[in-house]
């Protein structure tokens, strides 16, 4: 039985709606719409927030694919419908449902000839292609006649955010965290408290990950902007996109945001603790004041308190500390540039090498050695050492090899049993150019399938100054 409703629509005609045994029957002309070849896509642009142009609204937005502008509501007083009417541009993409509308005359358009642009907005990835990602070098042509390599892409420098971009970058290069943010399942079915922003974080991750490796991009580059949203937000505005960072800082932060933000804890794994959490053993030992004399001194270091303790703890990264760089001159006039292999500083996690720590009413004497190796491996090598006055940085350069990085010598004994992979292979590398007031970050990071190192240059993208990124 066929039942015709007739539906007023926008323009003062009728429309007839059947229903057939419950079911809707669409519009014919969904699919022939024609206004389809009217849609620019050298214009669309996905990367920003989805809020209205006008209303700055972000309920029931809607994405104009003629000129690229994000406006709210496709109903006759919406600011959509008044755009479509305006400049006669018809074709517009729901952000959230994915779906695509036709104004003013408000009927759905079904084409398959839209995929890719749904594709670009929210890209997906099966667990097939997840498996080939580090098996095939293919080049992609991008929609604007570009060539690229999924991943190893640039992340767009808003203003003075390249420190954020190339942990990001560094990031999204080691395999198995990329693997397990391209699959939103992973992660989608996660609770958090009633009111916690701190998700924000891991769904805005998730979602640059998967622009980055995206093989149908519109184009070479990514724009991270809801990602860094994301980061002052979470950081209440600890880390700014206008403001220069530390690449370290923000590594830190992000690390231990994203674990809490996972749902782990101390005692509860992440994937950030199950791809770089490791284990060292921290040998202490309390120093006497150095202004006391030298008989209450050696009364002070028989003492239980002054006994060397052992504690165990865990680590996301290592700090590596460079010698002090020179202060004059050589006899030509010129300041030489220190050079030290990667070895000599790794020494201080030998189990041996003691170095004093100060703080404002104690003095420490440590040494660290390594019980328990992660997956992969972050080297922080601490460059800055700020004062009351200055910020200064040393220009030591580290000799380092790219493959076959040995740790084995800095395992205690039970672990050189227990470990049976110690070596290691650099996929990472950032680095910071300039004054350490000033200054970018740049990443090198490696192409699994041909093995080089793709050089990434600051114009559009990333990479942080005291971090070694050495996986």
């Amino acid at each position: 039985m066929h039942i015709e409703l007739k539906c007023k629509l926008f323009w003062s005609y009728f429309l007839t709606v059947k229903f057939r045994r419950g079911r809707v029957v669409e519009d014919r002309r969904s699919r022939h719409c024609p206004y389809l070849d009217t849609i620019n896509r050298s214009v669309l642009d996905f990367d920003f927030e989805k809020l209205c142009s006008i209303s700055l609204s972000h309920i029931n937005v809607y994405a104009c694919l003629i000129c690229g502008k994000y406006f709210q509501g496709r109903g006759q007083k919406s600011h959509a419908y008044t755009h479509s009417v305006q400049f006669s541009h018809h074709v517009f993409l729901n952000l959230h449902t994915l779906k695509f509308y036709c104004l003013p005359d408000n009927y759905e358009i079904i084409d398959s000839s839209l995929e890719d642009i749904t594709y670009v907005l929210k890209p997906t990835f099966t667990k097939q292609h997840i498996e080939g990602l580090d098996k095939h070098g293919k080049l992609y042509r991008a929609y604007d006649g570009t060539t690229y390599l999924p991943g190893i892409v640039g992340l767009n420098n808003i203003k003075a955010n390249d420190y954020a971009n190339a942990v990001l970058q560094a990031f999204s290069n080691v395999p198995p965290l990329r693997n397990y943010f391209l699959e939103e399942e992973n992660y989608r079915d996660i609770r958090r408290p009633p009111g916690d922003i701190m998700f924000l974080l891991v769904q805005r991750f998730g979602e640059l990950m998967r622009k980055l490796w995206n093989p149908r991009n519109f184009k070479a580059h990514v724009s991270p902007h809801e990602m860094l949203q994301a980061v002052v937000l979470c950081s209440k505005k600890n880390f700014q996109i206008t403001k220069q960072g530390d690449a370290v800082d923000f590594m830190t932060w992000f690390l231990n945001a994203m674990h809490g933000a996972l749902g782990g804890t101390k005692k509860k794994p992440s994937i950030l603790t199950k791809v770089f959490q490791g284990s060292m053993r921290i040998f202490s030992k309390k120093l006497p004041h150095p202004d006391l004399p030298p008989e209450e001194k050696e009364a002070l270091l028989v003492t239980e308190e002054y006994q060397e303790q052992m504690s165990e703890s865990t680590f996301l990264f290592l700090t590596l500390d460079l010698p002090t760089a020179p202060l004059y001159k050589d006899e030509k006039e010129q300041l030489i540039i220190p050079q030290v292999p990667l070895f000599n500083i790794l020494g201080k996690f030998n189990g041996n090498t003691e170095k004093e720590y100060k703080t404002y009413k104690e003095n420490f004497l440590k040494r660290f050695q390594l019980t328990k190796l992660p997956p992969y491996l972050i080297f922080c090598i601490k460059r800055f050492t700020k004062n009351n006055f200055f910020v200064e940085k040393n220009p030591t350069i580290v000799n380092f090899p790219i493959t076959n990085v040995d740790l084995r010598e800095y395992l205690t004994e039970e672990a050189q049993v227990t470990e049976k992979n110690t070596t290691y292979d650099l996929i990472a590398n950032v680095v910071h150019d300039g004054k350490p007031t000033e200054g970018s970050y740049r990443i090198h990071v490696l192409h699994h399938v041909s093995l080089k190192g793709k050089k990434l240059q600051p114009s559009c993208f990333i990479s942080p100054e005291a971090l070694h990124f050495t996986f």
